[in-house]
């Protein structure tokens, strides 16, 4: 049975409080980490959200949005929560290494959570066109013209922050901790990523219409 169209706007309510927590809500309520709960239900919402594609019937969803397409929307969605996420945290990667700073470790817990749902949930995606052709010449270009999309992206990243750490006085590179550029280069990755996510499902929007 498809959700009705009241279950979808409880879906995107949840979602939102599921970002707010994430991003913008309060470190500690009681002694608990908010961003346990948001995690939770921004994966729960994004299941019952695919079980509510699922029951679309097969056809209609493969004719309006190709395997490749459809995948490159959902890595968008999740790189971007990921890079958003880890934006809004970076300030408590100044406070030291990991195992000495547990506002940060919760952070890396909650991105590697992030990944494993959504590695969980393209799988289950991908069932969707098992037995079907899902890669074509079309998709091999799109995929090689994001592709350098995103080492181009990464490659700004780094560069700039090369030039930043080199030419800067030292004065005003207190915050640039080892911990806290091992953090960056991690999060020049996580760019680097949805560039090319993004480029992708650009690409296959634009050749759709």
């Amino acid at each position: 049975m498809m959700l009705r169209r009241w279950a979808w706007l409880a879906l995107l309510v949840s979602a939102g409080l599921a970002l707010w927590l994430l991003l913008a809500g309060p470190s500690r309520v009681l002694g608990f980490d908010p961003g346990k709960l948001g995690m939770f239900l921004l994966v729960a919402t994004t299941w019952v959200s695919l079980y509510g594609v699922s029951q679309i019937p097969k056809g209609e969803l493969e004719v309006m949005v190709s395997p490749g397409e459809w995948r490159a929307w959902v890595g968008s969605g999740f790189t971007l929560i990921a890079v958003v996420y880890f934006l809004s945290k970076i300030s408590l990667f100044q406070h030291g290494p990991a195992w000495g700073n547990p506002e940060a470790s919760a952070v890396a817990r909650n991105l590697v959570m992030l990944l494993i749902a959504w590695t969980v949930l393209s799988s289950v995606v991908s069932a969707r066109w098992k037995g079907v052709v899902q890669e074509d010449e079309r998709d091999r270009e799109i995929e090689k013209q994001a592709s350098g999309w995103g080492r181009g992206a990464l490659m700004v990243f780094i560069i700039g922050l090369a030039v930043m750490l080199g030419f800067s006085p030292a004065a005003k590179l207190e915050w640039a901790s080892h911990f806290m550029i091992a953090n960056l280069l991690v999060f020049a990755l996580m760019w680097g990523w949805l560039c090319e996510y993004v480029a992708t499902a650009v690409m296959y929007w634009r050749d759709r219409h």
